[in-house]
């Protein structure tokens, strides 16, 4: 006997108010398992939201441009079988009032914070509505608010005034106050930062105006922030990988055709490992009033992919304890489920040092920026032969140029030539890994 499931969005990570981006199916349509019902978007990543259930569409609760989080309904479903049906019934309901009820609450929770609202309506009523947030008491916002003040850097008590009824503050409120600290220059500090000039380029010739993605957009507010935030340096030096690729070509030689092969990147994966291990202060967190510095027990290696919707960074875990052939494995995956648009915001969170590189393209040094709150970064740029003076002779050896970006606050630059020179140590010679 056929039954009725609710699809619903499933573990995303503690993630809030995630976009709706496109909805694949509407009313009537049979769906199959696994098959994409819609697709979403976070800052970091866009992902396809799969059926968990086979059958016929009965009723879709999303639209494009709504904002979705874990457990929202998305649609209902007559699966095609009693199997289908089964494998669901411990987590949906059995009967079907309580699927109307949801559709009948949900419009009342968006009410307050309508997405057709013009931009520059937020403002007006902030001088009509006299709900201040003095000091010492609690802001009037919802959590979701106060987490997205928190994602944005935002200090919610010096937004005095809230738009919402009763002097609520809305998420409009935080980003224009965020506009104005921007574009009037009124920082904490008290130093301003002058507006980029807005330019009409048609003057001057044809253009193509073209939307950013939504990672491209929170990617390059984030690395703002950073920049604006980090007193950051940057280390650059070389390291000879010679007999780290002879060996590399050996153990790859071994493999079969269907084998996944082992990259460089693993390698510095696992010299980065040791050299963090050395120096514990890169494994760290400076405490958001910049008092305390939170040492971390787990060891989690963020890579840096990039994909057709941006640059996105998914994690990988637990890095000490797995081998070269089962790190290979799980990077080639991870990195294709990234490029894919695949991966969930949980696969892209708790890591605690990056690796950026871009030895694939090419490059002879660049300038990573510090991926927040993480206190350090590791720039891989191409590999050559060069000439190496070895005290009688010069002799070919593969060079590979690496560029460590720190956060000075935390790491001083003693600290910061020590590390780099512990992962050369490790790389130039990999069987010290085994010490």
């Amino acid at each position: 006997m056929a039954s009725l499931i609710e699809i619903k969005v499933p573990d995303v990570g503690n993630v809030a108010d995630i976009d709706v981006v496109d909805v694949l199916v509407k009313p009537g349509d049979e769906v199959k398992l696994e098959q994409t019902l819609a697709v979403l978007e976070t800052d970091k990543a866009s992902m396809d939201l799969p059926a968990s259930a086979a059958g016929k569409v009965q009723e879709v609760f999303i639209k494009p441009g709504d904002k979705v989080s874990e457990g929202t309904l998305i649609a209902t479903v007559l699966a095609a079988t009693e199997e289908s049906g089964a494998a669901k019934q411990e987590e949906a309901p059995a009967q079907q009032a309580p699927v109307q009820q949801e559709v009948a609450t949900a419009p009342v929770e968006k009410a307050p914070e309508p997405t057709s609202q013009p931009p520059v309506a937020a403002p007006e009523p902030l001088t009509e509505t006299p709900a201040r947030s003095e000091p010492g008491k609690a802001a009037h916002a919802t959590p979701a608010v106060r987490l997205f003040a928190r994602e944005l850097g935002v200090d919610i008590h010096k937004i005095t005034n809230g738009s919402g009824r009763k002097g609520r503050i809305l998420k409009d409120d935080v980003k224009n106050f965020v506009k104005k600290v921007m574009t009037e220059g009124v920082a904490q500090s008290g130093t301003g930062i002058p507006a980029m000039p807005s330019v009409d380029f048609s003057q001057f010739g044809e253009v193509e105006e073209r939307k950013l993605s939504k990672i491209k957009r929170l990617t390059g507010q984030n690395l703002s922030r950073v920049w604006l935030n980090l007193p950051m340096v940057t280390y650059h030096d070389e390291v000879d990988i010679t007999e780290m690729e002879a060996f590399r070509n050996a153990l790859n030689a071994e493999k079969s055709k269907d084998d996944v092969k082992i990259t460089g990147l693993i390698f510095i994966i696992k010299a980065l490992i040791a050299a963090v291990e050395q120096f514990p202060q890169f494994n760290a967190s400076l405490s958001a009033d910049g008092e305390n510095l939170i040492l971390k027990r787990y060891l989690n290696i963020g890579i840096a992919v990039d994909t057709p919707n941006g640059l996105v960074v998914p994690v990988l875990r637990n890095v000490k304890h797995k081998g070269i052939n089962e790190l290979s494995a799980e990077l080639a995956e991870t990195s294709n489920r990234a490029r894919l648009g695949k991966l969930m915001p949980a696969e892209m969170q708790g890591g605690c040092i990056t690796i950026s590189s871009l030895g694939g393209i090419g490059g002879t040094a660049f300038t990573p920026i510090v991926n927040a709150p993480e206190v350090a970064i590791l720039g891989v740029t191409r590999a050559k032969m060069q000439p190496v003076w070895n005290g009688k002779e010069f002799v070919p050896r593969l060079m590979l140029p690496l560029d460590l970006t720190y956060d000075h606050r935390v790491i001083d630059g003693v600290e910061g030539a020590k590390f780099m020179a512990a992962i050369k140590q490790y790389l130039g010679d990999i069987r010290r890994l085994l010490l």
